[in-house]
């Protein structure tokens, strides 16, 4: 597939082939399981699609900060991620 009429690269193409999935999924949830807001640590009542939106907004911020002081190994941050949309969707 070429993707240079965008000038994208594979992993841009990627990245949003992934938030299109995850947003696909999460529709598919919230109409096969509807379910309550709850109120976790930050004392806001969250639904999933809020807890989706707060873990991408944070990964976006966590990748930025790691480029900017870490520079390399960025599937590290990744990880750092992972771990970060662990905590959001189980304690937010």
């Amino acid at each position: 597939m070429d993707l240079s009429w965008m000038a994208w690269t594979w992993p841009t193409a990627i990245f949003f082939m992934v938030i299109a999935s995850l947003l696909i999924v999460f529709t598919i949830l919230a109409i096969k399981f509807p379910e309550t807001p709850r109120t976790g640590i930050l004392r806001i009542e969250t639904t999933r699609g809020d807890r989706l939106f707060i873990t991408l907004l944070g990964s976006a911020f966590i990748n930025l900060a790691w480029l900017g002081l870490v520079g390399e190994n960025q599937p590290w941050a990744l990880g750092v991620c992972a771990l970060y949309a662990l905590a959001v969707f189980r304690w937010v």
